[in-house]
């Protein structure tokens, strides 16, 4: 990371409070340049629950500082309910909250300093929002970027995927307990902090158990889902993501969806800003977020809007890892989306399990692939999938997937007699039966090295009574046949000469989601079904001729001391005696003092999922949460656990959330709360 201190224009931060016309007050920090008011500058907002005061202000003092020393006032926000905002946060994108972003946007347009141009930035909630209020026109808002963020939030966030209950919905929703336990900072709110603590600690509530109540696609979902409707987003937007994130085919569908000037951007990176990006390469993203709020907040030529489109990292084939350093490839482009250069390539299952690209070869005798495949996969199938959204840290990548496909049925290529390079959706096509009225289907794309080594490429999951409607989904009649397509995640991959491509199938992929009430026989009917690839054919010339991404930039570094330095595991443990498996994920971030206003912060997540084997009421997912912070003779600590189990029926909560001033509790709470399971 370069850090760039010698900036265009002189830069000021402040921090205090907008009112709104309700008379909530919302925490905000302000970086400008320090003449703004004589020369006025476009604003950048970023709109997060995520407390600027502590959690994101290393990250921020990076960013909007940057903007601000050349030419733009970069704006932190913290939603109601969030840092040294007034109110209570009980759940995400509330109409409230977006309807505050509208009235923070006319402020800052009314500001002397402010052009009355503003644009609005953030990654994952801060991306989700940018797009939901873009749909609300506010006329002050002229463009967007949104990082890892979705236009769907039933078919592709972190609750659901095909209609499967995500296990980071468990995880999301624990994050979430913890940081709704956080108090404001006395130093800004005054003797104000503790009535403020006691009212979120008392009615922030247990999001998980709110989620659970709506297993479909209804209009919970609907709400905050800009693809209803993309017409009503009229301002441009560039949207980002990386291979290695939970998001990053909302980036497609907001190219073919919308309809006003637009970019995307996919990398290897995980959940993170591209300047930050692991696995690497990063890029220097806060000059290319320059080039695009120059184009439409100032109104300068800087050639972004004349490159291609899409702009996307070719990953080559590596070796299976739960954590890369780098992702070796190269970038590629492509001037639309959908890509008329992109072509399908189709590969049909046979009953020997084989993937044969089509047109058929006519030695073979299609007849024998109507023998039918059946699979009943153990629970341990998932154990090595990572998380649905990466964060790289602790390491959270899929590993080698041959552990996995003991558990699975596999189709595989024969070894390649050259390079084939895909970008888009993988689309897996199955004709199949099950044996239970409530299934589902896991699928894995992976790319099978010289010495067989499995790394995965892309997956997907289809909860097979959804086969038809995520909002209206039907059980299955056992021993039917049903023809279903999956849509795998969006890649960009080259397969090499040499290496294969295997489709691994199963019927559980726990904890990535949670399993079906019951066991699963699935019969796979090979001469129905089909792998239909995205295949590119590689344009050299054009991609030699592309400009190249700077190196990453930042403005200096927020000034820290560390007291206590972090650790990270992610084991996978077999207790052989008692034929129980556990996943466990330590994230401890230590302990570490912000010293321009002496606050203290240390923060650990404990999660395990565990299982006995073969007994699918045995499934379990654990976490405990513990935050503090700490300025002198003040000390205050909140512990969250939630447990989450099930039987065929129901879905069962239990929860607990401690809060501590010194060593004294001043606040506890429970929770147990039974959810009928819908088609789950």
């Amino acid at each position: 990371m370069h850090i760039v201190s010698d900036f265009p224009r002189d830069v000021q931060e402040e921090e205090g409070f907008i009112t709104l016309a309700d008379g909530c007050r919302l925490g905000i920090r302000i970086w400008r340049p320090v003449d703004a008011e004589s020369d006025p500058v476009p604003a950048i907002l970023e709109y997060l629950p995520y407390r600027k005061r502590d959690m994101t202000a290393m990250r921020d003092v990076q960013t909007h500082a940057y903007w601000a020393g050349h030419g733009y006032a970069g704006v932190r926000v913290d939603i109601r309910g969030s840092g040294e905002s007034d109110g209570v946060l009980t759940d995400e994108y509330l109409q409230q909250e977006l309807d505050d972003g509208v009235e923070i946007l006319h402020w800052l347009g009314q500001q002397p300093w402010c052009t009355g141009d503003v644009g609005m930035i953030g990654i994952s909630w801060g991306g989700f929002n940018g797009l939901q209020i873009a749909a609300l026109q506010p006329p002050e808002l002229k463009a967007v970027i949104t990082l890892c963020s979705t236009d769907d939030r039933y078919s592709d966030d972190v609750h659901h995927m095909g209609g499967c209950l995500l296990g980071d919905n468990l995880s999301w929703a624990s994050t979430m307990f913890d940081t709704n336990t956080c108090p404001p900072d006395p130093l800004l709110v005054g003797e104000r902090w503790r009535e403020m603590w006691q009212e979120r600690l008392e009615g922030s509530g247990l999001w998980l158990a709110t989620w659970l109540q709506h297993q479909r696609r209804d209009d919970y979902w609907k709400h905050g889902s800009v693809c209803e409707d993309f017409s009503r987003i009229r301002c441009p937007v560039y949207a980002v993501s990386g291979w290695a994130d939970g998001y990053c085919n909302a980036v497609f569908r907001l190219l073919a969806g919308l309809d006003v000037p637009r970019k995307g951007l996919v990398g290897p990176w995980a959940h993170k800003y591209p300047h930050l990006g692991v696995p690497g390469p990063a890029i220097g993203f806060m000059q290319e977020s320059l080039r695009w709020w120059d184009h439409w907040l100032k109104g300068k030529d800087t050639g972004i809007m004349d490159e291609p489109m899409l702009r996307v990292w070719i990953q080559e084939s590596v070796p299976p890892s739960a954590r890369y350093d780098m992702r070796p490839g190269r970038w590629a482009a492509e001037p639309s989306w959908p890509s008329p250069r992109i072509e399908s390539k189709p590969f049909r299952l046979t009953s020997g399990h084989g993937l044969v690209p089509t047109p058929q070869d006519p030695e073979v005798h299609v007849a024998d692939d109507d023998i039918p495949l059946a699979v009943r996969s153990p629970l341990s199938v998932g154990l090595y999938a990572g998380k649905w959204c990466s964060y790289n840290a602790p390491p959270d990548l899929p590993h080698d997937q041959r552990d996995e496909d003991g558990g699975s049925l596999i189709f595989q290529t024969a070894r390649l007699d050259q390079d084939i390079e895909i970008c888009g959706q993988p689309v897996v096509e199955l004709e199949l039966e099950a044996d239970q009225p409530v299934a589902m289907v896991a699928l894995r794309l992976s790319d099978i090295a010289p010495d067989d080594k499995a790394t995965r490429i892309s997956y997907g999951l289809l909860n097979l009574t959804h086969r038809d409607s995520d909002e209206f989904p039907q059980p299955l009649e056992p021993g039917k046949r049903y023809h279903v397509r999956v849509p795998l995640k969006h890649i960009a991959q080259n397969f090499p000469t040499g290496n294969a491509i295997r489709l691994s199938l199963s019927t559980s992929y726990w904890p990535l989601a949670w399993p079906s009430p019951a066991p699963v026989k699935l019969t796979v009917y090979p001469a129905g079904s089909r792998l239909t690839l995205p295949y590119r054919e590689p344009q050299p010339q054009e991609e030699a001729a592309l400009p190249q991404f700077g190196q990453p930039e930042a403005a200096p570094p927020l000034a820290v001391t560390l007291i206590q330095p972090s650790q990270e595991a992610w084991r996978v443990i077999r207790d052989l005696a008692n034929d129980q498996t556990t996943l466990e994920v330590i994230n401890d971030q230590g302990t570490f003092r912000i010293d321009d206003i002496d606050l203290e912060l240390s923060s650990r997540v404990i999660e395990r999922y565990t299982y006995a084997y073969g007994n699918y009421d045995s499934l379990s997912g654990w976490t405990e949460w513990e935050r503090s912070f700490r300025r002198g003779d003040w000390n205050v600590r909140s512990v969250t656990r939630t447990l989450m189990t099930s039987n065929a029926e129901h879905f069962r909560l239990r929860a607990t959330l401690d809060a501590f001033e010194g060593d004294s509790r001043v606040f506890a709470k429970s929770w147990d709360e039974e959810v009928p399971r819908d088609f789950v």
